[in-house]
């Protein structure tokens, strides 16, 4: 009796345990790796992405050359080093724009290296009354030779001198660019004597140009 009762119990656990069919396991690629998963947004951007140039940020004062207010002595200096003409800055003191150029521009290692490379590069108080030689050897002021001679009223003012003492064709940039590369892109215009050609306003919307730079700064034609 007792051993048909047993008999029973173990039948009936038997039957009540689940089976297992092959169509109920996971189905797994014979040949699957992990070549054939796809990457995550991690890996993706490790990828694809490169590390941006390192900048240095320097003195803005490094920009600009030791200058005794000899314009005539400058130039013949460019001459000598092998410099493609003279970059003057009018600026005054309490000038925003001028400040942020110096603070966020003219600071950059990228920017000093390749203007100092091309040209001598002097500034000029528009306000200053210090003795100043003129390219022509005429004796005059800081602030006489800006307005007179170049009819600077507002700053900041980029004025380039091509190696004959002349203004630079379309080479006067008038207020802040809207970032660096416009900056870098106006010192490579007269630098490959694109200023030749064609006004930088319109170099800089031409393929050949940078299409990311805004209108902040304005170009002058001619000897401005």
């Amino acid at each position: 009796m007792l051993r048909s009762v047993l008999l029973t119990g173990l039948m009936s656990l038997t039957l009540s345990s689940p089976t297992v069919m092959a169509e109920d396991a996971p189905i797994t690629a014979p040949n699957a790796s992990l070549a054939d998963k796809p990457a995550d947004a991690t890996t993706k951007a490790a990828d694809t992405t490169a590390d941006p140039a390192k900048v240095e940020i320097r003195d803005s004062a490094q920009f600009f050359d030791e200058t005794f207010n000899d314009m005539q002595d400058e130039l013949e200096t460019a001459k000598a080093d092998g410099k493609k003409g003279v970059l003057m800055m009018f600026e005054m003191d309490e000038c925003p724009f001028c400040q942020r150029m110096k603070n966020t521009v003219l600071n950059r290692s990228d920017i000093q290296d390749y203007y100092k490379e091309n040209f001598r590069i002097v500034t000029v108080d528009i306000e200053g009354d210090v003795e100043l030689t003129d390219f022509q050897g005429k004796t005059t002021t800081q602030k006489d030779f800006a307005l007179k001679d170049f009819r600077v009223r507002a700053t900041p003012v980029f004025q380039f001198i091509g190696l004959d003492g002349e203004p630079v064709k379309n080479g006067r940039l008038t207020g802040a660019t809207k970032d660096s590369a416009e900056f870098m892109l106006f010192g490579k215009y007269v630098a490959d004597k694109k200023n030749e050609e064609t006004p930088f306003s319109k170099f800089k919307r031409q393929p050949t140009g940078d299409a990311t730079t805004g209108d902040t700064a304005k170009t002058d034609d001619a000897k401005s």
